[in-house]
């Protein structure tokens, strides 16, 4: 006995060969004429064996053939699911139209009692009979096999009740991923809404039910243990009520992503823990300008900075389009090989990826001559605000000098348009990151109406995910048992996702006549203290209990509150709603520009030197005067006088 049933788990172990299913299928083809045939025809006193045989001839070929063409026969039955069903209706039923045309064209042009038309009449209520007893038989069977697989192999793992919030398409498509995944067997007890609407209704044979009924005492009834959230308008402000409803209540939170997030990213359709990044900043902006195809097709395209958090999600977007050549180019050798691994597979042959720094002029002008871009996206900076403060030199040459030679190489080879990523740092800068970003801006734009080239800068605050940025920091701090460091209190910051910052850059591409900087309605500023708060509680800590949150002061050059626009910036509003073009002064911009240039061409000629910071710091404020350090030693050279007798031109000395 004990050897018989060994001998079952192994053979239901092993996939059986393709050919053993077609077989038995037809098998059940064969068998459910005969019976259809049998009860039909000796309701009529008419059954004929010989007859029913002879006309198997036609039957048996055509559901042979439907079974070829829509190869049903060759899915593992084991996994069989929604979608096998449907592939088996559709296969009986084009098998059993094919059958009522051919009966119906041979009654109505060959009489009755003759050699063909005996042959080929079939019956029209055994071929109806048969294609139904068919799809059961069929579909049982696969059913019922699976089912005792399952009850062999998968004995030991206990089903898990779970709800799903959202009585819609993606909670359809929730319910259906749940019952087939055969890994671990999932109940679905309800469908809870919170729109009036829908609750009260049925989805899927299951009562749906308002939020407000899902108390603790109705999970413990029911023993459920996750709620699966499948909207397909991730909108963060619901996503947060429903997030903190269940949470309140002990219920562990999973998502499916949205049909739109999945086709932007190329991500698959999955449930997965819900993030902190979903529950983010504001309902997301979709960006979809026509436009954005047409402007890079046939062009060659340079992205500095490619490895970086925006530019390898920039190079990942462009490789999608219909391009000349993409020329990725950064200093990061393993994060640029990573990029190159990931994007390859579409058009590998115009893809060409550079190790280089914008920094060097000859080098970067060697790859203007060669591959002479039309459109250039200069996402190549740094960007950590501590370590910019304690190295001015690193800052200005990454950011100013580097942009300023991009820039200058895009007037002499003749590049359309050249967009540069920017920052709200940028804006009234209270640390030397910024104010190196927003040196940059302005030589940029003072190049705008100098060529052909059109010049253009796009705005946006932090970047949720990129490398560096307060979540995966606190993700670390939590795994190794916090605490959770915040710099203030009350600090906060505007978010948004990486794709939309790239869909920015991009839109800002095609908008773009020249001399612009385009800034988003990035909704409301995040709170990093209630930031810090809800990660926690999505972890399953509580707060303070499980995991504090520290305050260890505000760092060098550190903002509490950011913004997009100066006190002396107004917007203008563009065809999309949610993207402006800051309106900036220009003030002495000719006059600015020349100071950048003779600050850059000073540090560029001092080989061997070691620069004077406070010198440095010192032209970097008067050419940006709205630079007013924070928490930083820097501050002393915002009294004028002082920045008056710091030589603007003397900002190196000898070792």
């Amino acid at each position: 006995m004990m050897g018989s049933l060994w001998d079952l788990r192994k053979r239901l172990r092993k996939d059986n060969p393709r050919w053993v299913i077609l077989l038995i299928d037809m098998w059940f083809v064969f068998a459910s004429y005969v019976f259809s045939n049998y009860v039909v025809n000796n309701f009529k006193g008419v059954f004929d064996v010989a007859l029913m045989l002879k006309k198997l001839v036609l039957v048996l070929p055509i559901y042979l053939l439907m079974f070829l063409f829509y190869n049903t026969f060759k899915g593992i039955v084991r996994q069989t699911g929604i979608r096998d069903t449907i592939k088996i209706f559709k296969t009986v039923a084009s098998a059993y139209l094919v059958l009522m045309i051919l009966t119906f064209g041979i009654k109505m042009t060959v009489e009755k009692g003759t050699a063909m038309g005996d042959f080929f009449r079939l019956s029209y209520g055994v071929l109806t009979m048969q294609a139904c007893i068919l799809i059961v038989t069929m579909v049982g069977a696969r059913v019922v096999y699976r089912t005792i697989f399952e009850y062999l192999f998968l004995p030991a793992r206990k089903g898990e009740n779970v709800l799903i919030f959202g009585a819609s398409r993606p909670g359809l498509v929730s319910f259906s991923l749940l019952k087939e995944d055969p890994r671990i067997k999932y109940q679905v007890v309800a469908f809870v809404e919170d729109k009036v609407s829908r609750i009260g209704k049925r989805l899927a044979g299951l009562k749906i039910k308002d939020i407000t009924e899902i108390t603790k005492e109705y999970i413990n009834k029911h023993e459920i243990t996750q709620v699966i959230i499948a909207v397909e308008n991730n909108d963060p402000e619901r996503l947060e009520y429903v997030s903190d409803w269940f949470q309140n209540i002990g219920l562990e939170l999973k998502i499916m992503p949205s049909a739109r997030i999945l086709l932007n990213s190329g991500a698959k359709r999955e449930i997965r823990p819900l993030k902190i990044e979903d529950l983010l900043g504001r309902k997301p902006i979709k960006l979809d300008h026509p436009e954005i195809e047409e402007e890079m097709k046939g062009k060659v395209v340079l992205v500095t900075g490619a490895a970086g958090s925006i530019g390898s999600e920039l190079a990942r977007q462009i490789a999608r389009r219909h391009y000349s050549k993409l020329i990725l180019l950064d200093q990061a050798e393993s994060a640029l090989y990573d990029i190159q691994q990931s994007i390859k597979a579409t058009q590998p042959e115009h893809l060409h990826c550079i190790v280089g720094d914008v920094r060097n002029y000859a080098f970067m002008q060697n790859i203007f001559a060669q591959y002479k871009p039309d459109l250039v996206f200069h996402a190549a900076a740094y960007k950590h605000v501590p370590l910019m403060e304690a190295n001015p030199y690193e800052s200005i040459q990454t950011n100013v000098i580097g942009s300023k030679n991009v820039a200058d190489l895009c007037m002499q080879y003749g590049t359309k348009k050249m967009v540069m990523v920017s920052t709200d740092k940028a804006v009234n800068p209270t640390n030397v990151m910024g104010a190196t970003k927003r040196m940059a801006e302005i030589y940029v734009s003072s190049c705008s109406g100098r060529s052909d080239t059109s010049f253009i800068i796009t705005r946006f605050g932090n970047v949720l995910g990129s490398n560096g940025s307060v979540i995966p920091l606190f993700e670390k701090q939590m795994a190794s048992g916090g605490p959770l460091t915040l710099t203030h209190p009350e600090i906060t910051r505007f978010f948004m996702t990486i794709p939309e910052a790239c869909q920015l850059v991009q839109e800002a591409g095609v908008m773009g006549k020249g001399g612009e900087i385009f800034v988003f309605d990035m909704g409301k500023s995040v709170k990093i203290m209630d930031l810090a708060k809800r990660m926690i509680k999505l972890k399953g800590y509580r707060y303070p209990e499980d995991i504090d949150i520290k305050i260890v002061g505000l760092r060098p050059g550190e903002k509490i509150y950011e913004e997009l626009l100066a006190n002396n910036e107004n917007t203008v509003k563009t065809h999309h709603p949610k993207i402006m073009i800051a309106k900036v002064k220009h003030d002495e911009l000719i006059l600015k520009a020349e100071r950048i240039n003779a600050v850059c061409q000073q540090i560029v000629d001092a080989d061997q030197h070691l620069p004077d910071f406070m010198g440095l710091v010192a032209a970097m404020k008067r050419i940006v005067p709205e630079f007013k350090s924070q928490n930083s030693e820097y501050e002393a050279l915002d009294n004028n006088e002082l920045v008056d007798e710091v030589p603007v031109y003397s900002l190196i000395k000898k070792i």
